[in-house]
């Protein structure tokens, strides 16, 4: 492939011998992949259920509840929250510890996937959902669904729930283009961000943190590649240097106790102490 010069790093053709370092782009095929440091720590990702009233900033002026008051604390880092939801929506949001990845799972060009369940007043005919699905104009312009599905589950009334998927998180969007054909939007829940799915058991107000496989797979979304074999030979080796070093501290510790009962036994008062509780 090298050969071919099939093979780009940093925007030039590779040559035979050339070597990549953390940090270089090499792109095969249109694929763009950014090569880590095999020692780098796996980003941690996890899955908010964002309940209805809360807002995703840091603080809030007004004193409203956050998505980050919820969540685990950090050592030596921060939680960075991919995208936003309004107040009025819930649903999935993702929070991780690696700005880079946050940053590169938000942005447009990486076109990924937002599924949300929506509860709409009225019935969308064909007609309207075509109109969704080839894009209605917006004040900021042009907007579309990639799928518009018909929910089994049934809302009260007029309500009908449909299943709406976008690549791209504009500000209310899903609510303006119901709105553009005339539909008003009930209720509005997010339930999948990409590879990572909110399930009917994680309840409002809960975390899950995704599994190495499944962050590694969110990560190749969007061109960071990791690979799983690496990570667990490091935890292997980090486990293994945390058991040596912990068996070292259990022997040092042994050995201070047995000294100890030797210096207490030899001890010329204490023979005497212990001999006299004997005799009575």
């Amino acid at each position: 492939m090298i050969e071919q010069g099939e093979i780009i790093v940093n925007g030039e053709i590779a040559k035979i011998g050339d070597q990549v370092e953390p940090g270089d782009v090499v792109t095969h095929g249109g694929r763009k992949i950014v090569i880590r440091d095999v020692n780098e720590k796996l980003p941690r990702v996890l899955m908010y259920h964002k309940p209805e009233g809360e807002v995703c900033s840091r603080s809030d002026p007004e004193g409203r509840p956050t998505i980050f008051d919820n969540l685990p604390g950090l050592k030596h880092s921060r939680w960075v929250a991919v995208g936003r939801l309004d107040l009025n929506t819930s649903g999935l949001i993702l929070v991780t510890d690696n700005g880079e990845l946050a940053n590169r799972l938000m942005h447009p060009s990486h076109q990924i996937q937002r599924e949300y369940a929506v509860r709409v007043l009225g019935d969308a005919s064909n007609e309207v959902i075509k109109k969704l699905t080839h894009g209605v104009k917006l004040d900021d312009g042009m907007a579309r669904f990639e799928e518009v599905v018909k929910s089994g589950e049934q809302g009260l009334g007029a309500n009908q729930w449909y299943h709406v998927v976008l690549v791209e998180g504009r500000n209310r969007e899903v609510r303006r283009m119901w709105e553009a054909v005339d539909l008003k939007v009930s209720r509005l829940m997010r339930v999948r961000y990409g590879n990572a799915i909110l399930t009917k058991s994680q309840r409002p107000g809960q975390t899950r943190e995704l599994n190495d496989k499944k962050i590694i797979e969110l990560a190749a979304l969007v061109g960071l590649e990791y690979d799983l074999a690496d990570y667990k030979q490091t935890e292997k080796a980090n486990n293994s240097r945390f058991m040596d070093k912990h068996k070292s501290q259990k022997n040092k510790d042994q050995k201070h106790k047995f000294k100890k009962q030797r210096g207490h036994s030899n001890n010329p008062q204490s023979r005497s102490r212990h001999e006299k509780t004997k005799r009575r």
